[in-house]
């Protein structure tokens, strides 16, 4: 290993941060189409480039650097562009991922947007498989034992569905409700 005099080893030092400042500005100068700030310690809201909003649950807002935070949250930001997509399940799954491969932030979860969002796509999804069976709106109610007006709305986002419902409109489709890992 080679060593430095404490004079050549501070001017390395200094050249090496001075290197590093201008990646970081350069990296920090990229534009985005995402946005992200910071909610309190513990959440991040992100406005994807669609402007749907995604709160993410991380560390950034703990972090006392205020240099360290703009870098996460523009770290997020990119995410977020690179793997927007309109299958959300997907880009989330696809930032959570890289968010851990890239130590970002220290994410612990993340939103899949509003709730009306979410309510859309589980009714648009329902909708889906049941056309795929070629089955009727009112078979599937009955099937599920539910009224065929409150399926009607789930399948047009205007019903937040319970687990319950959510499970007994799944096994008539032949599907299950499950947690499974990102």
């Amino acid at each position: 290993m080679q060593t430095y005099s404490l004079e050549v080893a501070t001017t390395l030092k200094i050249r090496h941060y001075k290197r590093m400042n201008k990646d970081i500005k350069k990296f920090l100068d990229f534009p985005t189409e995402s946005s992200a700030q910071i909610i309190n310690r513990k959440e991040v809201e992100v406005t994807a480039p669609d402007g749907e909003v995604f709160t993410v649950y991380c560390q950034i807002g703990a972090l006392l650097n205020e240099e360290t935070r703009n870098y996460e949250l523009h770290w997020l930001e990119v995410l977020f562009d690179k793997n927007f997509s309109l299958d959300k399940e997907g880009m989330v799954q696809n930032i959570w991922r890289e968010a851990m491969q890239f130590g970002i932030g220290n994410v612990l979860g993340i939103s899949t947007g509003t709730r009306h969002t979410d309510r859309a796509r589980i009714g648009a999804r329902i909708r889906e498989i049941r056309e795929e069976r070629g089955m009727e709106a009112r078979d599937l109610a009955k099937l599920a034992g539910i009224d065929a007006a409150n399926l009607s709305r789930i399948e047009n986002g205007k019903y937040s569905v319970g687990f319950d419902i959510l499970a007994k409109i799944a096994t008539a489709l032949g599907k299950k409700v499950d947690f499974v890992d990102l």
